[in-house]
């Protein structure tokens, strides 16, 4: 069982940065993928960028490419979302999630564990 939980989200500028940390118990985090996701009001939850196991691949949605970067440190169990150059479209609660089976899963359905979220919302 691994249980994840958010912090870093809040209110910002457009333009602005942010840096979502998602924190996970248990000794094998670092045998995980992780990814976030993140889900609008009246929208599915799309995956923002996830990342394996050892950190030397990740992957992004094309529209937060450029602008976001997801890094882990399994050292302290942490996964972390840079968000950068913030658009009012990236208005959501975003999401921490873990694959046991370390792949980069891009649906909702490829990770087992979930973190209750954190809302980010930015103003235009």
């Amino acid at each position: 069982q691994v249980q994840l939980v958010e912090s870093g989200g809040g209110l910002v500028q457009t333009g602005g940065s942010l840096r979502l940390s998602c924190a996970a118990s248990g000794r094998i985090f670092s045998r995980y993928a992780m990814a976030w996701f993140r889900q609008a009001p009246g929208k599915e939850r799309d995956l923002v960028a996830a990342i394996t196991s050892s950190g030397r691949t990740t992957h992004y949605a094309d529209s937060v490419k450029d602008r976001f970067i997801l890094s882990r440190d399994n050292g302290k169990n942490t996964v972390y979302l840079q968000m950068n150059s913030l658009k009012p479209e990236d208005t959501a609660n975003y999401y921490c999630a873990a694959d046991p089976r370390d792949r980069l899963g891009v649906g909702v359905r490829s990770y087992d564990y979930w973190g209750q979220g954190t809302q980010v919302t930015v103003s235009s």
